[in-house]
């Protein structure tokens, strides 16, 4: 069912493809590249530090909530309903005690 001109496209692909990743694996290999390249990656990530932490400021000076103020209410929220569910059980608990005693 291909046609030849699917075939002679499909050679030609896999054989630039061919070519290219292997230029491309030594290009990437290349310390004059990585060296320049782990420096602009290190400054970009401290920059988006910055801007997060300058963000996060910033939301707080309005009187929003901040993602750590969130994290740190539902970190309440979390504790305050397992102290629900444990009361809920020991309720549970005495009425069964509760219902033993009525019946003797």
């Amino acid at each position: 069912m291909n046609s030849p001109l699917w075939d002679t496209w499909k050679k030609s692909f896999d054989v630039w493809e061919g070519n290219t990743a292997e230029y491309l694996e030594k290009v990437l290999r290349n310390p004059l590249i990585l060296q320049p390249s782990g420096k602009l990656l290190g400054a970009t990530m401290r920059a988006k530090a910055t801007a997060d932490r300058l963000a996060a400021t910033w939301w707080g000076f309005v009187g929003l909530s901040t993602k750590r103020d969130q994290e740190r209410e539902l970190h309440k929220l979390n504790q305050l309903e397992s102290k629900l569910l444990d009361l809920e059980e020991k309720i549970a608990e005495i009425e069964q005690l509760l219902q033993k005693n009525r019946q003797k």
